[in-house]
């Protein structure tokens, strides 16, 4: 053979080793390529799973107080004809002295059926109680006491104890305490204020609350419109009365 005849020889040889080199490269490069897919989708898979396995989790914690009203939120007293949404934070100053100068003439109004007054206990203010969740705690605790027919009692024995802002606000103990002063003194109440039987109700009562685009507490809603006082404050027991009366008729 010739020296040209081999020199072309082992140039096609070359030409074989490198198409071969270059399928074994491509079939490597898919199969990894493959197992990276194949790790994606099972990853995929498990996150799916895990949210999934955390929503229904999540949703089978959800237990609505047989006793609430508005979409399994509120808390009704009275049954008059107009109604009169209160919508409250157990943390907020300003819901206690809206509750010290105004129950009094909101609950007459009920009695004398002129209206139906109904309780929604959000919780804004975790965030005021250093990490305690004081808001959904408490609002747990009232959904637990309105079960057992004591709602309007607790809610207000919570805001004569009420407190301050950026406290570690009221323990369990202390929440169960309370209770029993105005006769919840079942097993079943402080079972679930410990166990935090209401603390997705009273996520989802909050949610609803902000879906309805209501940003503070306390709110008053009259027949379905908000009523404030001056510059957005507020409004007194008496600016509550002429709405009640306007929307009666």
């Amino acid at each position: 053979m010739s020296k040209g005849s081999r020199d072309r020889a082992d140039k096609a040889r070359r030409i074989v080793e490198q198409q071969r080199l270059a399928e074994r490269r491509r079939t490597v490069a898919t199969w990894t390529s493959v197992a990276v897919v194949a790790v994606l989708i099972i990853a995929g898979v498990i996150g799916y799973s895990m949210v999934s396995g955390k929503d229904e989790k999540t949703q089978s914690a959800l237990v609505t107080p047989s006793v609430a009203v508005d979409e399994g939120t509120a808390f009704a007293v009275g049954s008059g004809p107009v109604t009169v949404d209160l919508y409250e934070d157990f943390m907020c100053p300003i819901c206690k002295n809206f509750e010290s100068t105004s129950s009094a003439g909101l609950r007459q109004l009920a009695t004398a059926g002129k209206v139906t007054l109904r309780y929604h206990v959000v919780s804004i203010l975790d965030r005021a109680s250093n990490g305690t969740e004081y808001s959904t705690r408490s609002a747990g605790a009232a959904a637990a006491a309105a079960e057992e027919g004591k709602f309007t009692e607790f809610h207000d024995a919570l805001y004569a104890d009420q407190p301050e802002e950026n406290s570690d606000g009221l323990s369990n103990s202390k929440i169960i305490e309370i209770g029993k002063s105005i006769g919840l003194t079942s097993d079943k109440f402080a079972a679930a204020v410990n166990a935090g039987t209401y603390t997705a109700w009273a996520t989802k009562a909050t949610e609803t609350f902000s879906a309805r685009h209501f940003t503070g507490t306390p709110t008053i809603v009259v027949n379905g419109t908000q009523v404030t006082g001056p510059q957005d404050s507020v409004p007194t027991v008496e600016l509550i009365t002429q709405a009640v009366d306007k929307a009666a008729g």
